[in-house]
Order: C-alpha cells, then structure tokens, then sequence
C-alpha cells in the first residue's frame, strides 16, 4: 500500500516464448490521504468507504499511467491494453461455509477499471484474481506463469522470491514446464518489518530503508522461533495470505513479544529479518527438487539485513537480484500484470492451478473496452 508503480511494456510472440522489453517505469506514492483511507478500510471500513476507495485508487491509477505514457513520450493509441492488478483491500483464500449458497473463497482488489479506461482510452484488463477463485483456486499466486516466462532456465533449478507486504516463492525446476511449476506464499514480509517499525516508533517511522536499523540489530533465536510458532508456516501449499491473517494485531503481539524479551528496535528487526529467510529457506520441504540458484526481487530487495540474512539461509546456493538476472526488480510486478493482460485479450489462460488449487486453466481478468477497438497487432 505503499504507491503505485506503472510500466510500459513490449510483448510480442517469439520461438521460446514471449519476448518482453521494458520501455518505461514510474513509481509514485499514492496521496496520503488515499494511503491512510486504504490502511483504514483493511481494518474497519464501511461499505461507503470501499465505494469511495475503489474510484479514488482507480483515478489514481489512471494519472499515473496518463504520465508514464506522457514520461515515455508515447501516446494512448501507441498502448495496445493497460493490465490492472489493483489494490487488495481483503484476501480470504481458505474456505467459509454460506448458508443456502455453501464454501466460498473471496478476495477483493479496488481501483476501477472503468475509471481507468475512460481517463486514459485505453481498453483495461483488471479483476485477475476472481476467475481463479471461482474455479475453486485461492486466486494467488499469480505471477508463477510470468516468472516461468522470464527466468525458466534448461541447467537450473530456480526459486524466485518475491518480497512484498507477503512474501512468495516460485519453483522452476530445470527444463520443467509450466506445469512443473511450484508456488505459495511463505510468509509476511514487508508487512511485518514496516509494522514493527512503526509500533516501535509509534508511527513516526514505517521504513528501514536500506535494513539499516536491521543491519545494526543482532538477531535471537527466541524471538525469530516466536515469529515462526504461527500455524501458517506448517501450512502445506496451495496457500496464500495477506493482512487478514497477519493484521496489526499480529504485529502488536510480535512487537510485544520483542519487549518481553528486552530487544532493541535494531534487534527486533535484525530478528524478523531472520525470521522471513529462515521462512523462506524452510518453503524447501514444499519443492520436489534441490534449489541451485535464487532470484529475489519486489520491495525489500534493497533491505541489505534481509538479503543477508537470506544469503545465510540459503548458502551455499547464491542469491541474486532479478536485476543481476537481467529483468528490472522495481519493474517486475507492473510488468507482469502487463503481460498477463496481453494473453488476456488474446484468449490465454495464465493461472497454473497445480498452484492456486484452481480445477483448470482458466482466462484470467474481466475486459473494459477503451475508445478503440482492442488490437492484437502486437
């Protein structure tokens, strides 16, 4: 939740794949307002407010897109489809009992498509995640089929990590296909570091930038096994979370837990951030196969105590950034939704239900046209 970032993106269809180029990037912090009413409506919102939001965050949406096409000296008819993710305001993948209807699994990602589409004319794909969870998946991971486009490799076997709020992992084994693919989320992230910090702070601070309190921390082993004590870890996949399972009630009792124990904010962290990689590290038990290499990317990439913390997980397999891997980390989530809207106007199922649960492939996002017939030039 913290802003928006937005990528333009060449697709085309080649021998091995999709080819994909990065044309340009744009990242910007949504307007604190928008940014208190989102942490807001997670815990207590009205159904006044999630109206409200949803076309808030889409008119934000669709300034940014209007300037990085503006920043690529690009213009909308140069831009075949925009691909939305949205913003996800709740994510309740395990299953409920509804009377007269029976289980159900629900998530829901704000932003409106239609805002989108008329601020910009550009026709947009957004909503992904709801076809999968009608089909009976969790509706997440999403981005396995991308990361099998962008870094399956014939002589490695791959993990590719994505650190966000919720850390996931995706399994590429060598020369696998598609359906070979292994992915869950491992655990919270982002979220549980930027909330400690800011309980420690009582708000004044939601950053460690660069892990530098982190790096200044040491880590205990009492505090990182509290961390790990969570039911969700034993988990077996499929499986997804988000902040409805590890909400601020989860980070006050984590941060209690720190000052029963007499650490410092710098401990404190130092210890989450081992925690993370040893949660991570142990997502292993879930992979049919050996790691030889790991690629990291998503936020917390520059979160110099959480990369070495996962260095030391996962040695002696390197770790490396997706940059050192050839594909722009900031960049990466924007463009992947960008590629996943390509294949949706053009017929494509993208989730792999081998790791969302889902009974079948299915054509992800629901279509809003633009002021222009939808082009499949590219």
């Amino acid at each position: 939740m913290d802003g928006v970032d937005c990528a333009i993106v060449d697709v085309r269809p080649g021998r091995a794949g999709l080819q994909i180029t990065l044309l340009a990037h744009r990242i910007r912090p949504y307007p604190p307002t928008i940014r208190e009413h989102l942490a807001s409506v997670v815990r207590t919102g009205s159904t006044e407010m999630v109206c409200r939001l949803h076309v808030a965050v889409g008119e934000v949406f669709a300034r940014v897109a209007n300037q990085t096409i503006k920043q690529a000296e690009l213009s909308a008819d140069d831009i075949a489809v925009i691909g939305s993710h949205g913003q996800t305001v709740w994510h309740s993948p395990r299953k409920i009992m509804v009377r007269g209807v029976g289980p159900i699994r629900s998530s829901l990602q704000i932003g409106d498509p239609s805002v989108i589409a008329e601020r910009t004319g550009i026709t947009t794909v957004a909503d992904f995640r709801a076809r999968d969870v009608a089909a009976g998946g969790e509706g997440a991971p999403l981005t396995p089929y991308v990361h099998h486009q962008m870094f399956q490799s014939r002589t490695k076997s791959r993990l590719v990590v994505n650190l966000g709020g919720i850390a996931n992992v995706t399994y590429l084994p060598r020369g696998g296909e598609l359906k070979d693919v292994v992915a869950f989320d491992a655990g919270p992230c982002n979220l549980l570091l930027d909330g400690t910090l800011a309980q420690a702070t009582n708000g004044r601070q939601r950053i460690d930038r660069n892990g530098a309190l982190a790096r200044q921390g040491d880590a205990r082993a009492s505090f990182t096994n509290e961390l790990l004590s969570h039911p969700f870890f034993a988990r077996r996949p499929p499986k997804s979370t988000g902040r409805e399972e590890f909400d601020e009630r989860y980070v006050r009792r984590i941060w209690r837990t720190a000052k029963r124990l007499n650490l410092s904010v710098a401990d404190a962290l130092a210890s989450s951030c081992a925690g993370i990689a040893q949660s991570i590290s142990q997502s292993r038990r879930w992979l049919p196969g050996p790691v030889d290499e790991v690629i990291v990317g998503g936020g917390s990439v520059r979160n110099r105590g959480l990369i070495t913390s996962l260095k030391r997980a996962f040695q002696p397999s390197p770790v490396i950034s997706m940059d050192q891997a050839g594909v722009k980390s900031q960049a990466f989530e924007a463009m992947a939704f960008a590629m996943l809207a390509f294949l949706t106007i053009r017929g494509v199922p993208t989730n792999v239900p081998s790791v969302t649960g889902a009974r079948s492939p299915v054509v992800l996002g629901t279509i809003t046209g633009g002021r222009k017939p939808i082009s499949l030039r590219v």
